[in-house]
């Protein structure tokens, strides 16, 4: 579950790359930066005991990734992906495992956030499931069965001027961004199969980056256990 969380985590942490160091204010990236987050994961029925775990990011620098500058960003589950910035958005250009010798460069950039950064702003990129697992059968994440591993998610900018409350503190004008992905489930009460909504909502605050992450998978079949995430800022510098 820690590599499914830095995986998801990871895939929505943004970055700048260029001449300048912090080139977008959502977006800081100065070497040596670190983000802290908290995750809670509740999975399967009502009443069942949470899990937590933390998660830290650092800023390494920036790589030459074929032939051009990108900035690095590593969390301590050894997982690390590789961004650029320019007139179009915010994507991502590599990324790199802990099992990988060396970086997987992308056959298409990934955005992470389109430009202009105003509401109604949309974009598309894979996700996949984060949460959802089956009950009885191995594997039992269903990330891990072929028909799951990719998932096209649309996204949209919903507002500009939010507020969040983290531990790390309370942060104003913050850009909301939500996700929206479908999975095809067999539903045993209709003895159908159905699209099933993946739901992901994301806070990005000036000068901080991400704050706060919310992530919905839930389960309409007995067989299959669903699930949420909540990462929230604890600490940065």
């Amino acid at each position: 579950m820690r590599y499914a969380l830095a995986s998801l985590v990871l895939t929505t942490l943004l970055a700048a790359c260029g001449s300048r160091t912090n080139e977008e204010p959502l977006f800081p990236l100065e070497q040596g930066r670190s983000w802290s987050y908290r995750t809670v994961t509740t999975l399967g029925d009502v009443g069942t005991a949470p899990s937590r775990e933390s998660l830290t990011l650092t800023v390494r620098g920036s790589d030459a990734i074929e032939g051009a500058p990108a900035w690095r960003r590593r969390s301590s589950s050894g997982v690390e992906y590789w961004l650029r910035s320019d007139a179009t958005g915010i994507f991502r250009v590599a990324s790199k495992g802990p099992l990988d010798r060396d970086p997987l460069i992308d056959a298409t950039p990934r955005y992470v956030l389109r430009k202009p950064f105003v509401v109604g702003t949309q974009w598309q990129a894979n996700t996949t499931s984060y949460v959802l697992q089956r009950r009885n059968e191995f594997p039992r994440e269903l990330r891990h069965l072929t028909r799951y591993k990719t998932l096209p998610m649309s996204y949209r900018i919903d507002a500009v001027d939010e507020r969040v409350v983290t531990p790390a503190g309370d942060f104003k004008d913050c850009l909301r961004v939500l996700g929206q992905a479908e999975i095809r489930l067999y539903v045993d009460e209709a003895f159908a199969w159905r699209d099933v909504p993946l739901i992901t909502r994301e806070w990005y605050c000036p000068g901080v980056g991400l704050a706060r992450l919310e992530r919905n998978e839930p389960s309409p079949t007995k067989f299959i256990l669903g699930g949420t995430v909540t990462m929230e800022l604890t600490a940065w510098r």
